[in-house]
């Protein structure tokens, strides 16, 4: 092989340095943009709090800028998604190939992504070029709205030769763009024998491009686009206005200010004060450090919203100590991932919100279920916990005036926690309004405890988060639409009346499904994808929808523990430095206790109602 036949070539160590300066400028300036538009949607949505609630009156347009302000963020956010680890992907194929193999499937998955990609740029394109009027409210041409899915396409376009190009894959990079447009092309290529199911194909699809480890918002994306010339009732066009419209609404806002919550609250320094009363309130009992990891939790749980943050915080901060005390690495990180299942089954939730949103069922009722379900699960632990902790030396119980000082120190939190549940529950504040309540007053904090300089990077952070999030929900939605054409829900309520339609076929069924997706899927595509499914079914059989949504959520988390996806156990074996395989196995025992308390919690639901 010859110098220029070679991937690297004499060109590449000479543009390779260009390229992934150019990679990092745009990075940034998205990554600004971005953490920009977050901070303009707080500071809205503060004034508007403010001037309700204090001033009694109302600022005209405020929910439909926040909308749209929110809509930019997550498309915007597109560039910044797509080549990072927030991507939700499956990594189940490429560790069992060589090198050729890896960097073949490497291709494909980057050339679905591209697909996707352009998908977005040519229905976004459409959409601003054909929409009419104006936004009676805010004055604006509506076109405006839209218009940040054909730019944050087009930069996802962009990146992913420059990417390849700055890790010296330049070759791999056009060959990805190659198979986008010839996917794109296929996709327009048609009709072809319409099938009874678009529907179904494109899910098939979809898991086809996961496989391969494309993300899935791409993976949906493309699998749409595909589905089209098969009888599909979603052009490009209609693909892109509904995934705009499922990020459009104002309860989603909630989302990223709990977010950016729970990032001021660990950067602020005020997480250490939840672990220093876990710590003085259960250090001293039998497995006093794996206990204080579990409260720490539940008190985390009352502010963040995301496991995955509380899993990142624990592995770094609670882990070391769980070693130090004569656990395993491997059962240390365990503990951490396990534990950190709480986050989002104690209200606030942030699968709670996107549960609330899928399926228009109250907040405030699924917050109060999470609250139960969470203090149940959270006792089993404690019970677990307790047995294995015969590892650990016995410490010397905290002094009466040690548990003061540690209650006094972490008050504001807990207060907080407790107030934005209140005000939800109670009626008193949106979960939106809560939530920018929240992330204001942990703003001060952090600002008042650590000083502005970190600012910038957690907001960041906190919107590139907010992007994958938002993606995930939006590139869902023409799916859920598709789903609700070839009318799946009522051919799976069918198929469980065949089986006898009782609430108990409907709970038992729906929870080994669930047990199943939460194997392969992200909590949040689960819930997206799976909710309107099964709940029309579990209505249709007497079960509460509320329940069975905290079931759900519930059910799902666990999956945050189980192979091959299982991201809780990836975060924190990651972390720790250990192979994800020996934290799975030491998971198991915890995962069992779990999935027993499930188990209880279904038949109770089964019983109750």
């Amino acid at each position: 092989m010859t110098a220029r036949s070679r991937p690297g070539g004499p060109q590449g160590p000479v543009l390779a340095p260009v390229a992934a300066g150019v990679v990092r400028a745009v990075e940034a300036a998205l990554g600004a943009v971005v953490a920009g538009l977050l901070a303009s949607l707080l500071l809205l949505v503060t004034v508007s709090v403010l001037l309700r609630y204090v001033a009694g009156t109302a600022l005209a347009g405020t929910e439909e800028l926040a909308i749209w302000l929110f809509t930019a963020l997550v498309f915007l956010g597109l560039p910044l998604v797509a080549g990072s680890a927030v991507a939700i992907r499956l990594d189940l194929i490429a560790p069992r190939l060589g090198p050729r193999g890896r960097l073949a499937l490497g291709v494909l998955a980057d050339g679905v992504s591209a697909h996707a990609a352009l998908v977005l740029l040519s229905g976004g394109i459409g959409v601003v070029t054909l929409v009419g009027g104006t936004s009676v409210v805010l004055g604006l041409p509506e076109w405006i709205r839209f218009a940040p899915v054909p730019i944050g396409a087009g930069l996802a376009v962009a990146m992913i030769p420059l990417r390849a190009l700055a890790e010296g894959r330049a070759r791999a990079g056009l060959a990805a763009l190659a198979v986008g447009a010839a996917l794109h092309a296929l996709a327009h290529a048609g009709p072809f024998a319409a099938l009874a199911s678009p529907s179904v194909f494109a899910g098939v699809l979809a898991l086809a491009w996961m496989l391969l480890g494309t993300p899935l918002p791409q993976a949906l994306v493309s699998a749409l686009a595909l589905a089209i010339p098969f009888g599909a009732l979603l052009p490009e066009a209609a693909i892109v206005q509904t995934t705009a419209s499922g990020v459009g609404k104002f309860l989603l806002l909630a989302i990223p200010f709990f977010l950016l919550t729970g990032v001021l609250m660990l950067e602020g320094g005020l997480a250490g004060r939840l672990v220093r009363l876990a710590r003085a309130l259960v250090g001293h009992r039998r497995g006093g450090l794996a206990q204080t990891t579990l409260l720490t939790n539940v008190l985390f749980s009352g502010i963040s919203g995301s496991s995955i943050a509380d899993a990142a915080f624990g592995a770094k901060a609670l882990a070391p100590g769980l070693r130090q005390a004569g656990h395993a690495p491997e059962k240390a990180a365990a503990i951490v991932a396990a534990t950190s299942v709480l986050d989002n089954i104690i209200p606030p939730s942030i699968a709670f919100l996107i549960l609330a949103n899928a399926a228009s069922l109250s907040v405030g009722a699924l917050f109060a279920g999470g609250l139960v379900a969470g203090l149940v699960l959270a006792a089993a632990l404690a019970v677990a916990l307790h047995r294995m902790g015969g590892v650990e030396t016995a410490a010397v119980p905290a002094g009466a005036g040690e548990r003061r000082a540690a209650l006094r120190g972490a008050v504001p939190v807990i207060g907080l926690a407790v107030l934005v549940l209140l005000g939800i529950r109670l009626g008193v504040v949106t979960p939106t309004e809560a939530a920018a309540t929240a992330a204001v007053y942990a703003l001060v904090l952090a600002v008042a405890l650590r000083g502005p300089r970190g600012l910038p990077a957690v907001f960041r952070q906190s919107a590139r988060e907010t992007a994958a999030i938002g993606l995930l929900i939006g590139t869902a939605a023409p799916f859920v639409f598709l789903l609700a054409v070839d009318r799946m829900p009522v051919a799976i309520a069918s198929l469980l009346a065949d089986l006898g339609g009782g609430r108990w076929t409907v709970l038992i069924a729906a929870m080994l499904i669930l047990l199943v997706a939460g194997c392969v899927l992200d909590i949040g595509a689960a819930i997206l994808l799976f909710a309107p499914l099964l709940l029309p079914a579990a209505i249709a059989a007497g079960i509460n929808p509320v329940a069975f949504g905290v079931l759900l959520v519930v059910n799902l988390m666990i999956g945050g523990l189980t192979p091959p996806v299982g991201v809780l156990v990836h975060v924190t074996s990651s972390l720790c430095g250990l192979p994800a395989a020996s934290v799975f196995r030491a998971c198991w025992p915890l995962t069992a206790v779990l999935l027993a308390t499930l188990a209880a919690m279904t038949i109770a639901v089964g019983l109750l109602i």
